[in-house]
C-alpha cells in the first residue's frame, strides 16, 4: 500500500555512535524511474527548528542572555505585547487587550510565547499574517528575516504568553535574536558555527549549483488522493532551495541529508560534542531535552529547548523510552534520537499533504527497536 502513497524515502539509524543502516530506497522521479539515492537533500522545514535553538543556547552558553530575558530586550517591536480580543472574519479586523507579561526567549525556545504561525496556524492567525505580508519561512526566498520579525513583533498573540502550546514563527524569531547577537547573518553563523566544525557538508537555506541536482522531487496529493508531483504556484516556489535567496528562516528554511542530520542528532547524543568539535557543554544539552512546559498540554509529549519529549504516557503507546526526542518536518522528514538506548534515526520523503506519513512515523520506530536492540 505505502509504495502508491510515497514515491521513496532514505532511512537512516545509528546504534552507539555507529551507522546500522543507511538505505534509499524507491524513486526520486516516478515517471523517468530515477532511483532516490541516500545522499539526496530533502526540504527539512521544520527540522531547522531545532538547529536554529542549538544556535541560540550557544550564545546562552557565551552569556549573551538568559533564558527568561523578555526578547523585546534585544528586538523593540516586541515591547508591550497585546493579545486578540475580538476577531472579524468578514474583514480580518481584530480588537485587542494588553497581555499580562512579555514574551520570553524560553517562551519562544518551547513553543509558548502565544505567536501562532502563518498560513498553517490558527483562522485569526493566518488572515493577520498575510494582511501584514508575514510568510511562513518556506518557499519566500525574497523577504528579509530582520523586516519580517520586526512587523510581527507589532501584532497580537493568540494567547498569554507561556499559558498554551502554540506552534509558531518562534524560531524565526529566534534566528533573527541570533543576527543581532552575533552580528553575522543566520545562514552565516550555522555555517561557521554548527555545519563547518560537525562536518554537515550538505545542509543549505540555498543549496549551491553543484549540489541543486541532489535536490529531491517534491510529490503532492490530487482531489483523489492519489500521489501526484507538485507544481510551482504563483505563491509557493516548490524548487525554493536551488533559488539564491535572502531570506534565512530559522523555523522552516533549511535543506539537508539524512546523514547531515544524523550528526546533529548524533552530538546530542554524544552530550555536545562530535569527531572531537564541541558546540554545546553536556549541562546545556540536558537543559535542551527536559520538560521545559511544566504542566502545559501536549498530548502525550512535553517539550524542551527545540525539541518535543516522549514522556512515560507516549513510550507507553510506542516503544520509544521516556526521554527521548524528535521532531520532522512539513514534507514527510521525522527523527528522533534516545540517549537511553544510544539510537538516532531518521526516515525522510517529500510529499505534502501525506495522508500515510503517521503510520509509517509509528511503523518505522516499532521496526527500528526490533531490529537494533540486543536480546
Amino acid at each position: 500500500m505505502l509504495t502508491k502513497e510515497i514515491a521513496g524515502a532514505v532511512g537512516i539509524i545509528v546504534k552507539n555512535g555507529k551507522i546500522v543502516y543507511y538505505k534509499g530506497f524507491g524513486n526520486d522521479d516516478t515517471d523517468a524511474r530515477t532511483p532516490l539515492k541516500k545522499d539526496a537533500i530533502f526540504r527539512i522545514a521544520s527540522q531547522t527548528k531545532a538547529i536554529t535553538s542549538t544556535a541560540v543556547m550557544m550564545l546562552y552558553e557565551e552569556g549573551k542572555f538568559l533564558l527568561d530575558d523578555p526578547i523585546s530586550k534585544y528586538i523593540p517591536s516586541f515591547k508591550n505585547p497585546q493579545i486578540i480580543d475580538k476577531f472579524n472574519e468578514a474583514d480580518s479586523s481584530y480588537t485587542v487587550k494588553p497581555a499580562k507579561r512579555e514574551v520570553t526567549i524560553r517562551q519562544l525556545l518551547t513553543h509558548t510565547s502565544g505567536i501562532s504561525y502563518a498560513m498553517i496556524g490558527s483562522p485569526e492567525a493566518n488572515a493577520i499574517y498575510a494582511k501584514n505580508n508575514i510568510p511562513s519561512g518556506i518557499g519566500t526566498p525574497g523577504y528579509k528575516l530582520s523586516d519580517v520579525i520586526t512587523r510581527l513583533g507589532k501584532l497580537p498573540l493568540v494567547h498569554e504568553p507561556g499559558e498554551r502550546f502554540t506552534y509558531g514563527l518562534n524560531s524565526d524569531v529566534l534566528g533573527y535574536l541570533v543576527e543581532i547577537l552575533s552580528g553575522k547573518s543566520l545562514d552565516t553563523f550555522l555555517r561557521e558555527r554548527i555545519f563547518e566544525p560537525l562536518g554537515m557538508k550538505d545542509t543549505y537555506f540555498y543549496l549551491p549549483e553543484n549540489k541543486k541536482n541532489r535536490l529531491v522531487r517534491l510529490y503532492t496529493q490530487d482531489k483523489e488522493g492519489k500521489m501526484i508531483k507538485a507544481e510551482n504556484r504563483p505563491d509557493f516556489n516548490t524548487d525554493y532551495p536551488k533559488e539564491n535567496g535572502s531570506f534565512y528562516a530559522g523555523g522552516a528554511g533549511l535543506s539537508s541529508t539524512a546523514y547531515d542530520y544524523a550528526i546533529f542528532l548524533q552530538t546530542f547524543i554524544n552530550g555536545g560534542q562530535y569527531n572531537g568539535k564541541r558546540i554545546l557543554s553536556p549541562a546545556v544539552v540536558n537543559l535542551m531535552i527536559q520538560n521545559q512546559i511544566g504542566d502545559v498540554n501536549m498530548g502525550n509529549k512535553k517539550f524542551g529547548l527545540g525539541f518535543a519529549i516522549t514522556t512515560e504516557k507516549e513510550a507507553a503507546r510506542i516503544p520509544v523510552p521516556a526521554g527521548s526526542f524528535d521532531w520532522g518536518g512539513i514534507f514527510g522528514t521525522t527523527y528522533w534520537a534516545d540517549p537511553k538506548d544510544k539510537i538516532v534515526a531518521l526516515l525522510m520523503t517529500q510529499k505534502y499533504p501525506n495522508n500515510v506519513w503517521g503510520e509509517m512515523q509509528d511503523k518505522f520506530k516499532v521496526l527500528v527497536y526490533q531490529s537494533v536492540m540486543e536480546p
